[in-house]
């Protein structure tokens, strides 16, 4: 009861202070683009770099590692490769959400708030 009590004093103050929401969730949009989350699979044959807003920035494939996975035949292969890619992007993503929920938690001040559609406001481009 009195983490609820604190919560919406705190809230309170946050929502008075519309000028410093604005500030932060500007400087919160800035980040979001700048940051940069990668995850592989395939034992590192495919790496795919996102950014905080999940648009993929970089896709890295080692053609090394690949040949240690292929299959027999070019269909296999393109299979495995899309898997892989497929993969690395979702692994990605979800590291680029978890950062984008300690964002979130700074832009609150700390509060967590579960407000229903606050991640596409911040992320409107987002997944």
């Amino acid at each position: 009861m009195f983490d609820q009590m604190k919560n919406i004093k705190a809230l309170t103050s946050l929502l008075g202070n519309t000028d410093e929401i604005r500030k932060r969730f500007d400087r919160v949009q800035s980040e979001l683009e700048q940051m940069r989350a990668t995850a592989e699979a395939g034992a590192g044959a495919v790496r795919v770099t996102v950014n905080g807003k999940y648009r993929v920035i970089r896709v890295e494939l080692d053609p090394v590692m690949l040949g240690s996975l292929a299959g027999q035949g070019a269909d296999t292969d393109i299979e495995m490769i899309e898997e892989l890619v497929a993969a690395a992007t979702n692994a990605a993503q979800d590291k680029a959400k978890q950062e984008m929920g300690q964002h979130m938690s700074e832009l609150t001040g700390g509060l967590n708030l579960n407000v229903p559609g606050l991640d596409q406001m911040l992320n409107p481009e987002g997944a």
